[in-house]
């Protein structure tokens, strides 16, 4: 009677190769879009390792993609930096080919 096996924590909405690792978001790079008005869109990263220094990040950003941007300090998501417009695939290809990040590492949200 005590070997019942089904009575482990399982969460459905994990990623299939995250079988277990429930508290393990931080690992990964998320890349949001988020409406605003009409037409306007935010273009939202969080969770950058910390040997990227947020500040020049956000520099860089802004000067490749030629948009405004910010860094907002939170207190559970940490530091987030905020684009205007649409830049998830761009944030996307910068980050794997110059900044040595794994694809595996980065979900990309949104539409």
């Amino acid at each position: 009677m005590s070997d019942i096996q089904n009575l482990q924590s399982y969460d459905p909405f994990a990623d299939i190769g995250d079988a277990g690792n429930t508290g393990d978001q931080q690992s990964y790079i998320h890349i949001r879009i988020q409406q605003r008005n009409g037409r306007k869109t935010l273009t939202t990263i969080q969770g950058l390792p910390a040997t990227f220094d947020q500040k020049r990040m956000l520099k860089i950003f802004k000067k490749d993609f030629a948009c405004n941007g910010t860094l907002v300090e939170d207190e559970e998501l940490g530091s987030v930096i905020q684009l205007q417009g649409d830049q998830r695939t761009k944030v996307l290809t910068l980050l794997t080919t110059e900044g040595g990040i794994d694809k595996k590492q980065i979900k990309l949200h949104g539409f």
